[in-house]
């Protein structure tokens, strides 16, 4: 069932709430997500704090909001299913590569240790030098997971991502292992896509 739960960009803060409580109801938990920690973290963070003043009234809805300088603030069920899959520890230190908005970082930041977050530019470049993560959660979909951005995770680390395979978008785990790190397909879901981690076009003859 899709809800859409959009609210007039005037709205008072208790509009805002009820909005929060709907998005739970009407969206995490009828698609699976039932996890308490989620669900206070989710119930707890303002994303109409998140998206442009023009935006804040839809900032509910059930897909993901573009933002002025090309970012997306995902869909709530993909951070929803994100978070129960990712189970952030106290010992964490975790490193997001944030898809614009920061919505992600602020979700998880009272549940682990440390939070960094960088851009799709630096994750895909490999441009950041930062201390390895114990786990690494991407916010949008991505087509390859660049070496570069491997060796920010910790032997036996974690990733959680969205997933693009033939133009179809999944949410996706993974796990370091030696040098290596590789994604399993999840749930089917909309999420946006992050172009800087596309695969060079190829051409075939």
């Amino acid at each position: 069932m899709t809800t859409t739960l959009a609210r007039p960009a005037d709205s008072r803060p208790d509009d805002f709430a009820a909005a929060r409580r709907a998005m739970i109801d009407g969206q995490l938990r009828t698609s699976g997500v039932n996890e308490r920690f989620v669900l206070d973290r989710m119930g707890a963070v303002a994303r109409e704090d998140f998206v442009p003043d023009q935006a804040r009234g839809i900032a509910y809805m059930d897909r993901a909001i573009r933002l002025p300088d090309g970012g997306f603030l995902p869909a709530p069920v993909f951070h929803g299913k994100m978070l129960e899959e990712a189970r952030p520890r106290i010992a964490d230190r975790v490193l997001i590569v944030d898809g614009g908005s920061g919505y992600l970082a602020e979700l998880v930041r009272p549940l682990v240790t440390s939070v960094e977050a960088i851009s799709p530019t630096q994750g895909a470049q490999g441009e950041a030098k930062l201390e390895a993560a114990d786990l690494l959660l991407i916010d949008g979909a991505i087509e390859q997971l660049p070496p570069e951005l491997v060796k920010l995770v910790v032997e036996d680390g974690r990733v959680v991502t969205g997933l693009v395979e033939r133009g179809v978008t999944r949410l996706a785990t993974g796990r370091k292992t030696g040098q290596s790190l590789s994604l399993l397909p999840l749930a089917e879901m909309g999420i946006p896509r992050l172009g800087q981690f596309d695969r060079p076009a190829s051409w075939s003859f």
